[in-house]
């Protein structure tokens, strides 16, 4: 993994609940810090802050966060968006032990020989479909790797898959998901698009499930 170590510093939070609303157009994002079954933090940050630090350490990079004279050493367990404006919301951080193994959540990246930047069967003209951003591994949190890769040079024609058993693991590392689940499939383009059409809503249907979905996260927030 990379040893760069991420920090931010928050400030302990004393509005709570409705209020919150208030601290969030000031551009200040709540957020609380879980630590090992005590007394939940509950802590605030500037908001490009806290977007440049989850930008850097995603779900799997541990982050070192000052409160007052307290250091914890964390990983990011949540993070909520308004799906209005992609505005951060809320972050959840949960305090972890150097000593002590813990999951995280995996990017998963097709890795291509040198000098090239597609797989053969894109080269090819086919299409390569991934079914899988990302695997759960466990390890302990300095041996957490920032990426997984799979060989892309094994998707050569269509029906090629990897699996989650083709991974590059490194040795201190335990992937969790099932060894048999499809990453990546190469596909016909053609194919591809006859799914689409027979699958497509109307652009009407879209919208008015994405409208659904905003106002239920809105009420939610409330």
């Amino acid at each position: 993994m990379s040893q760069d170590k991420i920090l931010i510093v928050l400030n302990p939070r004393e509005v709570t609940g409705k209020k919150v609303k208030h601290i969030r157009n000031e551009g200040t994002v709540p957020a609380v810090i879980h630590d090992h079954g005590k007394d939940s933090i509950v802590v605030e940050g500037n908001a490009v802050e806290l977007h440049k630090v989850y930008k850097e350490a995603g779900k799997h990079h541990p982050v070192q966060v000052k409160v007052g004279s307290k250091e914890y050493m964390t990983l990011i367990k949540e993070v909520t968006f308004s799906p209005r404006n992609r505005r951060m919301t809320h972050v959840v951080f949960n305090a972890v032990a150097k000593d002590q193994k813990v999951e995280a959540e995996i990017p998963v990246h097709a890795k291509y020989a040198e000098g090239n930047e597609a797989s053969p069967a894109e080269r090819a003209g086919l299409l390569v479909l991934g079914s899988v951003e990302s695997v759960m591994v466990e390890a302990l949190p300095n041996d957490l790797p920032d990426v997984l890769y799979y060989d892309a040079e094994k998707l050569v024609s269509e029906g090629d898959h990897v699996i989650v058993a083709d991974l590059i693991v490194p040795a201190n590392v335990v992937v969790q998901d099932e060894p048999t689940q499809t990453i990546a499939t190469v596909f016909e383009p053609s194919a591809i698009a006859a799914a689409n059409d027979a699958a497509g809503g109307t652009e009407e249907e879209s919208e008015e499930a994405s409208e659904s979905a905003e106002a239920a996260t809105e009420a939610k927030e409330e």
